[in-house]
């Protein structure tokens, strides 16, 4: 590879990392409004979101085909395909929490605010974003360290979502337990369906952020611990 194809080359993976964190910013911006949404049930915000995903789709798209391009006509080698590798990866992982993204304005469309009040749901939803922030910071600066920091951090997002779900099941037994209307019963049934949801698609966003953790100390190290 001559000096100036080369300088090329450098550019279009410069401009490929560029691209990958102002895509993750954008999702990590429609992540915090669709956790903003589902603390004050904002309806506009909630549809915001929603009607914002096929925006993180197109760029997803056009971010996949950057990486074929590069893989196909340029055959990378060494720590540039590691560094492809992971990005194709990550863009991935950046697609799918914008898809939970939009859930979490959907379930804010019909949640119910007042319901299980002591569910740390903004909570995990705000520390599961921050992992997500992390990770794309990871990414960006190549901090090997980090990833292994995040992967740790995601246990105490699973432990949180283990008692929300716990909490909601046993507030559902009390309820139950103390009414004769079968319509409500039904009613708390949907509600608290959609809490359990909420919590599931939290604890998979942070572990998505785990995912590009685990992708960046590929890309750094050569060291596929982290990924799974």
């Amino acid at each position: 590879m001559n000096a100036v194809t080369r300088e090329s080359y450098q550019r279009s993976l410069d401009e490929l990392r560029d691209e990958v964190i102002a895509m993750g910013d954008l999702v990590v911006e429609r992540l915090g409004m669709g956790v903003e949404s589902l603390a004050t049930c904002d309806e506009a915000l909630a549809r915001e979101v929603i009607e914002g995903d096929e925006e993180v789709n197109q760029i997803y798209l056009a971010l996949e085909n950057q990486c074929i391009d590069l893989f196909a006509l340029q055959q990378p080698v060494a720590s540039d395909l590691r560094f492809i590798t992971a990005s194709f990866k990550i863009i991935t992982d950046l697609e799918r929490i914008g898809d939970l993204a939009a859930n979490l304005g959907q379930y804010a469309l019909i949640a119910d605010c007042n319901l299980a009040p002591e569910v740390a749901v903004n909570e995990i939803g705000r520390d599961a974003m921050a992992l997500v922030e992390r990770s794309l910071e990871a990414y960006a600066t190549a901090d090997a360290d980090a990833c292994w920091e995040i992967a740790a951090s995601d246990d105490n997002i699973d432990a949180l979502c283990q008692r929300a779900s716990e909490t909601v099941a046993r507030a559902l037994i009390e309820r139950e337990a103390g009414s004769d209307d079968p319509w409500a019963v039904e009613q708390l049934l949907d509600d608290v369906s959609r809490v359990l949801l909420t919590v599931r698609d939290l604890e998979r966003i942070a572990d998505h952020a785990v995912n590009i953790a685990a992708r960046t100390l590929y890309m750094v190290e050569n060291d596929p611990a982290l990924i799974y």
